[in-house]
Order: C-alpha cells, then structure tokens, then sequence
C-alpha cells in the first residue's frame, strides 16, 4: 500500500532498505471512499506478476480483507505476507480480523496495540518458510539474543490470553468512536468516514491548517499526535494535510469514552484556536493543557 493511502514507510519506500533492495508496485484507495480498491490490487498483480504481495498499514482505519489478498497472490503464484503490526492486539483479542490463516508470513511489532516492548515478530504457518526465516534471524541478521526483551514478549503474549485484554482491546474501539463522534460533531473529516480499529486519519484541508502545524499547536498542549499524508495529498510528506489519532495508549490509562469526546473537543479547540489565531495560540494551547493535565490526574500511569 502506499504511503499517502496509509502504506508503512517500510514497505517498499524508496528511502527504505525494502525500497533500495527490491522493486515496488504500490496500490492505493478509491479516491471516494478512501478505501482499498481490491480490483485495483487484483490488476496490478496480474500485470506485474510480483513474488511478494504485502498487506496492511499503519495508517488504514477500516478491517482489511485478507481473504481477498489471499485470492489475487494465488492467482499470481505470490507469497502473502501481512504486517499486522498496528492492529496485532486487537487481533489477539479477536476484535479485528485475522490474516493468520490466509498469509504466508506475519510480521508485527511487539509494541502498539500488543503493548508489549520493543520488539517485534514473525510468524508463518510453513515449516519451510520458517526455517528460512530463523536462518536469516540467526545467524544472517542477529547475534546475541535480547533475553530480557523475550522475557518482557512472554509477559506480554501471557497477558493477552486474559479475559481483561479482550476488554482492553472492545475500550480501545468504543473510546476511538467516542473521539471520532467529537470530532465529527466539530465539523472535522475523517478519512474513510471514521474508524473500526485503534487509529484514525483527520483530513485537515477543510479546517485551513497543515498537519505540520497541528502537530506543533498539539504537542504544546500536551496532546501528543503525528502529521500525516492523505490519500492523495497534495502537500509534501513533511507537512501533510492530516493528522493521525489513536486510542490504544490512553485506553490503557483508564481513558473511557467520556474522557476521548472531552479528548476529541480539546482536540477541535486547539487546532481551530490555531487558525482563528493565525498561529499565535498560547493561550488556547495554555487552557488544553491544564485540562489534559487534570485527565492524566484522574487516570494516572501508576
């Protein structure tokens, strides 16, 4: 997928070591609807006749369907391989779809969703692609082991198969609702029309501010977000026009869905008291921050 339509960096980009070492075809979205056009993906496969096709994102809002990746690599003679990195805890708690059964090789962060340190894994339902994989870990890639990060995995793994992840993981979507609902009451787009995961893109076009600079005007209120690319973005990555939200970390605060709306509000008064000020914002920036405060009171870390 491609960068603008919510692709990962990593995934074939140019400045990338996947960009340098292999040739990339990237798909993209329906430019109406902001989502994956499978026709789209089914053609360009059969016209480039790839060796490896990669599903998922780090910035795709909606269930991508991996059923449908498995039938267009087969009908190329393609490996699927599926970087679930972002929605790997949801799919742990079965709140998003799994590509398990359909990919030839996930891989995914430890991190994110998962909560789990820095890390990452690879998985694959081949013994013969998994042989292949290990010798490339070790010895082609890796020395020593990490012990403490696999100690840190194990914990992780271990609380995901309780019933209070799969709690944590339904929190996550209803408070990224609750945020979206804010959001959409302030007259802010979203891409894709909202969200069924952890993450959402605000396309900020309408609103009159990059997303270089709702990213600053945020920062300083103690809201911590990215610029990000649209689809079809007509400024530069380093600006972007959008934003990007999600709601994995504050769920696991304590955040409930009446403090992501109260996010979401504070979210709309910053960047509109941003424009309004033509980017003299101290003060409204001031006023977020003391309540994002009172929020992390009420929720604290320990």
């Amino acid at each position: 997928m491609s960068l603008d339509a919510g692709g990962h960096l990593t995934h074939g980009h140019p400045l990338t070591i996947s960009g340098k070492w292999f040739q990339p075809h990237c798909y993209g979205v329906d430019k109406d609807t902001s989502l994956i056009n499978y026709d789209e993906v089914e053609a360009m496969a059969v016209t480039h006749k790839p060796k490896l096709i990669i599903a998922g994102g780090s910035a795709y809002s909606q269930v991508i369907d991996f059923k449908r990746f498995r039938e267009i690599a087969d009908k190329v003679g393609a490996l699927l391989m599926v970087d679930m990195a972002h929605y790997a805890g949801l799919i742990a708690a079965g709140a998003y779809p799994s590509p398990v059964p359909y990919a030839d090789v996930c891989t995914s962060t430890t991190h994110k969703t998962l909560r789990g340190p820095r890390g990452g894994i690879i998985l694959s339902n081949s013994s013969e692609i998994a042989k292949k994989i290990n010798s490339a870990v070790f010895p082609g890639a890796q020395g020593g082991p990490l012990m403490h990060v696999i100690a840190a995995k194990a914990v992780a793994f271990g609380e995901a198969l309780r019933p209070e992840f799969k709690r944590y993981a339904q929190q996550i979507i209803k408070n990224m609702n609750a945020m979206c609902q804010a959001l959409t009451e302030r007259g802010f787009d979203l891409v894709s029309g909202g969200s069924v995961c952890h993450l959402v893109l605000v396309d900020l076009r309408s609103k009159k501010i990059s997303g270089a600079d709702a990213e600053l005007t945020l920062d300083k209120a103690g809201i911590t977000c990215n610029k990000n690319s649209i689809p079809y973005d007509p400024a530069p990555p380093r600006v972007g026009s959008g934003i990007r939200l999600g709601t994995a970390a504050v769920t696991t605060r304590g955040f409930l869905e009446e403090d992501c709306a109260q996010l979401g509000h504070l979210i709309a008064d910053t960047l509109e008291g941003f424009v309004k000020s033509e980017g003299n914002n101290e003060e409204i920036e001031s006023k977020t921050r003391t309540v994002v405060e009172r929020l992390c009171e009420k929720h604290p870390i320990y």
